[in-house]
């Protein structure tokens, strides 16, 4: 069984699993990339922007911090991934505001921090502008950062990159509304002057300390947020004179608040991660043992046999009724469809929507509620 959390930091979601007590050999595995595709996929998994891996630390740190993205791909480091992993990991470990974890990640130490309103600071380090450490082979140019003209479809876009342990492009725009970033996006993130490819950020600045920006993520595709993206892009409008060292950064999920320290050159971030629900999945060798324990039980009708009658039971036996866990024996599909132990459960249901109005079906909703909670509240045996 594969238990895991959802988190999601301004719509940027991750599946969070909790492999600090994994042995150093199980650690070093990871996921294969097949299964983060399956997982990730919104229709047929659980759906989400990446995986989340919280491993014992091989440097020093608290924890280390290993992220795979929905195409299975490993990034060095995200910015909403690591708030979710903080809050993820206060939400398990029951600790309060003003907690710090040390977080060994691919690129480098980072330190979140669990504010008094919920939300989490991240300490992203410096940011990185010389072109071979982004890595980019753009020139390093007069704003002391890489910068060029790139033609994409016979339009030329002036654009700055900038690394915050991954690599980034930023792109000002004059209005996002009549701009085609995902047109460009998907041609900017393999583009031959990005040799790790790179995420993709488009920006249009309403005031010195006002972005607002839209984000083509490497290995994910569009995306509600990016939080090393909004470093990264406060990082390149301050070094062209567009933004000032602080600034909040508006993106389709919701706002960040970014600060590029003077004193330390490090770049913080501001932002929330909220908890979406608990999940367990079952393993292949965990379906199929159900399945064999089904069958063995006479839960699969047997093979056709000239004694039993058409249902596959025997002539003139009445039909056996049997327990059958559905969500675990017939995840890949009913296995008795001709005679479904849950149908008469079912039809009940759908009974019960086709003979009341939504009204009614809240007012029900809300009854049973209060019930529980009081019955909770009362104890055992306590009339409410």
């Amino acid at each position: 069984m594969l238990q895991f959390s959802k988190y999601q930091g301004l719509g940027n979601d991750f599946l969070l699993i909790d492999g600090r007590q994994a042995s150093q050999e199980d650690s070093e595995t990871g996921l294969e990339p097949e299964l983060v595709r399956q997982l990730c996929d919104r229709r047929f998994g659980v759906g989400g922007d990446g995986v989340i891996l919280a491993l014992p630390s091989q440097a020093g740190g608290e924890l280390r911090m290993r992220i795979f993205n929905a195409d299975g791909s490993e990034p060095e480091m995200c910015g909403n991934g690591i708030r979710c992993l903080a809050r993820f990991l206060a939400d398990r470990d029951g600790d309060g505001p003003g907690r710090r974890w040390q977080v060994d990640t691919l690129a480098g130490r980072i330190v979140p921090e669990l504010l008094a309103d919920g939300s989490i600071r991240v300490d992203m380090g410096p940011p990185f502008l010389e072109p071979a450490t982004v890595p980019t082979t753009l020139p390093l140019g007069p704003a002391g950062l890489p910068q060029g003209e790139l033609e994409l479809d016979g339009e030329v876009f002036a654009v700055a990159a900038a690394g915050m342990g991954n690599p980034h492009v930023v792109v000002p725009v004059e209005d996002l509304d009549d701009f085609d970033w995902a047109r460009f996006g998907p041609q900017l993130e393999v583009h031959p002057s990005f040799p790790a490819k790179t995420n993709v950020h488009f920006v249009q600045v309403l005031a010195p300390d006002h972005l607002v920006m839209r984000v083509w993520e490497r290995g994910a595709g569009p995306t509600l947020a990016c939080g090393t993206g909004a470093c990264a892009t406060l990082v390149a409008c301050h070094c062209l004179g567009l933004a000032e060292r602080r600034a909040r950064v508006d993106l389709p999920g919701g706002p960040l608040q970014i600060h590029w320290d003077t004193a330390t050159g490090h770049v913080v971030m501001d932002g929330p991660a909220e908890h979406v629900f608990d999940g367990t999945i079952p393993s292949a060798e965990a379906v199929h043992e159900a399945r064999r324990q089904a069958a063995g039980a006479g839960l699969q009708q047997p093979a056709a046999d000239p004694e039993l009658a058409p249902n596959g039971e025997p002539a003139g036996a009445s039909p056996a009724v049997e327990t059958i866990q559905c969500a675990v024996v017939c995840v890949h599909g009913c296995i008795r469809p001709d005679a479904c132990p849950s149908a008469e459960a079912r039809a009940k249901v759908a009974a019960l929507l086709a003979g009341n109005s939504l009204d009614d079906l809240v007012a029900i909703a809300s009854n049973s509620l209060e019930s529980r909670i009081r019955s909770r509240l009362n104890g055992p045996g306590e009339a409410g």
